[in-house]
């Protein structure tokens, strides 16, 4: 079991919850089944109406189902949960033996318990000559002997379905009430079935197979198998303890069409949600829920990046082999090649090429980024031109106080936008303060959109022209001197390779001293 947050939960390792699992072991999620291993199908032989694995034992479906998932690093533990809980940031769940598992969403995937009639001799048969499902069960006791005990107004229906795999069938009625009205009744002698008022008592037959019904007037019916509906319970501890709304008509979880509930993070599939369902339908509920969760996921996981520009920026460049073409900005060549080398520190450094090109012109550079592997990149490619001594990188924030030693002779900050949280005016702040005496600030910034952008796009770009940047700055006269302020178009290639052109805002400045 993990102590930390995982991606998601799935509380039931039935075909729901496992089918939850594969979904999201795929979409590379991490993910954890806790299976209390008391399936509700246990009891049956083989299941039926599973396309593929028809009259498999569900055991040996369910094993195959985990080896699947195990393929995706998706854990299945058994373990019982007990409690539960939806928080702001995740769902915590409690086990039995005392450990709390949490993860960033959950699947309530527990099924239900069927509680069966009180009637002597009907749960010892449960799963074998007493069943509940005619479209799992009915084929393999088509033609034979059949009854259907009510107990409730469903079993009516019930009645009317099970004569389809019988001519021979049993409606024991006591437990029916109003449904079985004038028309009910009429159309179900209309099809053959007896219908037997009084109630059953007793089933009786060797070894788990059934003989006879015995009914509380004395009459026993023989009969080969009988129908019947238990009365589905749900785990009300979990369902309550996460807050979880119920369907009026069935007392079930209610969801919507993807299987969210009414508590965040939560997600529900399988007889919880349709106690009648079968096994391909909780199959199906759980892919639903499980893609839905993952959907809700990356919705965050982009929320998380917008609100983490360090989250960002490395997965920005660790998402490609390589970020930039590794030569030097013609803008900062241009300008600072006549400057005399000293210390400098670079803002936002990506892979190096601005500050590998300045040692190579004698200065002592220091490369600030926040991507790991961007800084990675920047000393592998400073070693591989022998500057590595003269040119060291770090990963740092930007927004927090530089590892360097201070005051520097130049700062330099190319291209330092983010589409995601970064205060750039703090940031430049900063750096106006780290600048010696003498010492000069080089900023290479956009300041139009590209020509390739669509009009929506342009509508998006917030890039300040250069007047609004220094006005931002709000310098001081008497301590920086305008050397260079000037917009400068070139031009750049869009993604596709198209040409085009852009605007940049090149702005030199001098520290007076």
């Amino acid at each position: 079991m993990t102590a930390h947050t995982l991606d998601a939960i799935v509380i039931g390792g039935g075909a729901a919850g496992v089918s939850a699992a594969l979904m999201l072991g795929r979409a590379r999620r991490s993910v954890l089944v806790l299976d209390a291993g008391e399936p509700r199908n246990r009891f049956a032989s083989h299941v039926h109406g599973v396309l593929g694995h028809d009259g498999r034992p569900p055991a040996e479906l369910l094993r195959l189902g985990r080896e699947e998932v195990a393929r995706y690093g998706v854990e299945v533990v058994s373990a019982r949960a007990v409690a539960a809980r939806a928080l702001d940031d995740r769902v915590e769940v409690d086990l039995a033996d005392g450990s709390t598992v949490a993860g960033r969403v959950a699947i309530l995937t527990t099924g239900i318990v069927d509680e069966l009639p009180s009637i002597e001799g009907l749960a010892e048969r449960w799963g074998q000559t007493v069943l509940h499902c005619p479209y799992c069960h009915g084929w393999e006791v088509r033609g034979a002997r059949l009854g259907v005990i009510a107990t409730g107004p469903q079993s009516v229906h019930q009645a009317e379905l099970v004569r389809q795999w019988s001519e021979t069938v049993t409606f024991f009625s006591s437990a029916a009430g109003e449904a079985l009205d004038h028309s009910a009744r009429a159309r179900l002698l209309a099809r053959g079935v007896r219908i037997v008022e009084s109630p059953v008592i007793a089933l009786e037959g060797a070894a788990g197979g059934l003989e006879v019904v015995r009914t509380a007037d004395g009459e026993v019916h023989p009969l080969d198998a009988v129908f019947t509906a238990g009365l589905p319970r749900l785990d009300e501890a979990l369902v309550d303890g996460l807050g979880l709304a119920r369907d009026d008509a069935l007392g079930s979880v209610a969801v919507d069409a993807t299987g969210a509930t009414s508590a965040s993070r939560v997600w529900a599939a399988g007889n919880v949600v349709a106690p009648y369902g079968t096994i391909p339908a909780a199959m199906a509920t759980g892919s639903m829920a499980g893609g839905a969760a993952n959907g809700a996921l990356v919705v965050e996981d982009a929320e998380r990046a917008l609100a983490d520009p360090a989250a960002f920026w490395e997965a920005r460049y660790a998402g490609v082999d390589r970020a930039w073409s590794g030569e030097p900005n013609a803008a900062v060549v241009d300008v600072l090649a006549d400057l005399d080398p000293g210390t400098a520190l670079e803002l936002g450094c990506g892979e190096g090429a601005d500050a590998i090109w300045l040692a190579y012109r004698g200065w002592r550079v220091t490369g600030l980024d926040l991507s790991p592997t961007a800084v990675a990149r920047a000393t592998d490619a400073a070693r591989a031109v022998g500057v590595a001594e003269s040119a060291r990188f770090l990963v740092a924030d930007l927004a927090s106080e530089w590892p360097v030693e201070k005051p520097v002779d130049l700062v330099v900050a190319s291209f330092l936008h983010s589409p995601v949280a970064l205060d750039r005016v703090a940031v430049i702040s900063q750096a106006l303060e780290v600048v010696a005496p003498g010492g000069h600030l080089f900023l290479l910034s956009h300041v139009a959109p590209p020509t390739w952008a669509s009009a929506e796009d342009r509508a998006a770009f917030d890039l300040p022209d250069l007047e609004t940047e220094l006005a931002a700055l709000d310098l001081d006269p008497d301590d920086w001197v305008r050397i260079i302020a000037e917009e400068r178009p070139r031009l750049a290639h869009a993604p596709g390779g198209e040409q085009g052109h852009t605007v940049d805002g090149v702005l030199l400045l001098r520290r007076a001293g």
